[in-house]
């Protein structure tokens, strides 16, 4: 499966946006799918990750009540909504797709994912 974000760019803080990651190769119902992000000089962490079912979310502790990710499995598509962003949000974010026997298992390490997105830059102004 081929991944490609997008919906980064330039926010203040406070303010809100929507990345999208579309899938494309094969239907991508029976992964679990992944956002993570790379801030400048750091390592690529954890933000959010949800089960192929779409039933299950985890959020990584500095985005919890903020960031809301779903998915339209007829689009082939996922989305990371994003609210009152922070300048630490500032960061390339990454999704990824892992495909899964188990459609309720969320993944939460970065290893586990067979497959990337190009990333897409988020940076937020204070």
């Amino acid at each position: 499966v081929q991944l490609q974000a997008f919906g980064g760019g330039l926010a203040q803080a406070g303010e809100s946006l929507r990345l999208s990651c579309a899938a494309s190769g094969r239907t991508f119902s029976t992964d679990a799918m992944g956002w993570f992000r790379q801030a400048p000089g750091k390592e690529r962490v954890f933000v959010a990750t949800i089960s192929a079912s779409g039933r299950r979310t985890t959020y990584a502790d500095s985005v919890q009540g903020r960031f809301t990710f779903s998915r339209d499995n007829a689009k082939n598509t996922v989305y990371l909504q994003m609210n009152r962003l922070k300048p630490e949000d500032t960061a390339v974010y990454f999704c990824a797709a892992l495909r899964t026997s188990y459609s309720n298992t969320v993944y939460l390490r970065a290893a586990e994912y067979h497959h990337w997105g190009q990333g897409t830059l988020v940076t937020v102004s204070s």
